[in-house]
């Protein structure tokens, strides 16, 4: 019976060890491709926080999502690339509240709430910055940090969709729009069907800005018909 035990705990000892070997190595691949990566090194030069900014501008040049005067609605914003591009779009007469659990720096044309978009606090403080009205588009970049599991990483990203999609009928105008990131995988088709019953379009993109490796893709839902999530709930 001992020995089992002891060769129970050797492979697992082995199996961490195997894994954390493999995380440092992906976490070296990583480092090295963000170092030579085109969009990174162009956000640097544009002065993007980020090199996601880059995702939705080409969501933006193939959609027209955006329109100057827009009131937007950033979740999961850190460190603010997504809320720079909007803000430069909806311009003086729009407003961008970008919302995020870290604290970020402020820049120009952003409202930017500190919060948790699970928590009634951080629900009330978004409802303070739009003043009481609704958004014309809501965004989300949001991703929970990946394991490199890829059934892990999709389930987190569900959780997180999920959320989002709660907010929905509190702070998306009739005929307003939705952009979102998922991860695909086995709640894809199904994560899919339910956004999309909330708009009169949907359409699934994935930019070139997203790493060709990467399993991400944006789901876009345009003109929301001004339903909740269940079957005969209106807002």
């Amino acid at each position: 019976m001992l020995d089992s035990f002891l060769v129970a705990l050797f492979v697992n000892e082995i199996f961490w060890i195997i894994r954390d070997v493999g995380m440092s190595r992906s976490s070296k691949r990583w480092n090295q491709e963000h170092q030579h990566d085109l969009y990174v090194k162009k956000a640097h030069k544009e002065k993007y926080r980020s090199r996601s900014a880059y995702k939705l501008i080409q969501i933006q040049e193939k959609f027209q999502v955006m329109r100057p005067g827009d009131w937007i609605l950033d979740l999961g914003s850190a460190p603010g690339g997504w809320s720079q591009v909007a803000a430069g779009i909806s311009g003086e007469r729009g407003r961008v509240v970008s919302v995020d659990l870290v604290k970020m720096d402020p820049f120009p044309g952003v409202r930017i709430v500190q919060g948790d978009i699970m928590e009634d606090s951080g629900i009330e403080k978004i409802r303070s910055e739009l003043e009481g009205r609704k958004a014309d588009l809501i965004l989300s970049d949001m991703a929970s940090n990946t394991t490199g599991i890829a059934s892990v990483d999709h389930d987190r990203s569900v959780l997180l969709v999920d959320a989002v999609l709660e907010l929905v009928p509190l702070f998306l105008r009739h005929g307003g729009g939705l952009i979102f990131k998922v991860f695909q995988g086995k709640d894809f088709k199904t994560l899919k069907e339910k956004a999309f019953s909330l708009f009169e379009k949907g359409r699934v993109f994935k930019p070139d800005a997203s790493r060709s490796r990467s399993v991400e893709v944006y789901l876009i839902g345009m003109q929301y018909r001004g339903i909740g999530l269940f079957p005969g709930s209106m807002v």
